[in-house]
Formats: structure tokens, C-alpha cells, sequence
């Protein structure tokens, strides 16, 4: 009977464990970008902006960095952490800081 509830016990933990670890794994990569704020669409989840080698760009956003579109203005200098999925294919913004100084 110790024998069962030891497996019964050591299969909840694994399968506790993977599903923490799940999450984590399925949303790949991240890395950031900075620039400046060209434009937001807040309505839109996307917001268009000029990185440090002048490239302009429309990217999506991710939900959970959509709060901070409302807020923010043209000419902000931000970074922005764009997440990637396993192939590293850009998905979206899902974090954006802006930086000390905030204005261009």
C-alpha cells in the first residue's frame, strides 16, 4: 500500500511540475529592441515605432503589456521585450519600459 501511494504521490508532483514548466517552455525566446514611440493604436494592440538604426516598424502586443499603451506618447524612447515562439518568430511586445529621460 506505501508502494501505490508513493507513485500516486510522485506522479501528482511530476505532473504539478509540468505544468509550471509548460508555460515556460511554450513561449520560446525573448529579446528587447530599443527606439522611439512613433505612433500607439491602443484600440488595435499595436504600436509603430523607430529602433536605434532609424528601421520604422508596426509590431502587435501582447495582452500583457497592453495596460501601458494608453500612456504612452510619440517621441518616448522605450525598450521593448518582443517575445518569440519556439521557431523564433516574432509574436509580439510583451513588456515595454520606458527609459530614464522618457522624451527625444
Amino acid at each position: 500500500m506505501r508502494k501505490a501511494a508513493a507513485v500516486v504521490s510522485a506522479t501528482l508532483v511530476a505532473l504539478v511540475l509540468v505544468a509550471f514548466a509548460t508555460p515556460v517552455l511554450a513561449t520560446g525566446k525573448t529579446h528587447d529592441l530599443s527606439g522611439t514611440i512613433v505612433s500607439v493604436d491602443a484600440d488595435g494592440k499595436k504600436l509603430t515605432f523607430k529602433d536605434d538604426t532609424g528601421a520604422s516598424m508596426t509590431v502587435p502586443v501582447l495582452e500583457k503589456a497592453v495596460p501601458i499603451l494608453k500612456s504612452l506618447k510619440a517621441g518616448q524612447k522605450v525598450v521593448l521585450t518582443c517575445q518569440d515562439n519556439e521557431k523564433g518568430d516574432h509574436e509580439g511586445v510583451s513588456a515595454i519600459r520606458v527609459e530614464e529621460g522618457g522624451k527625444s
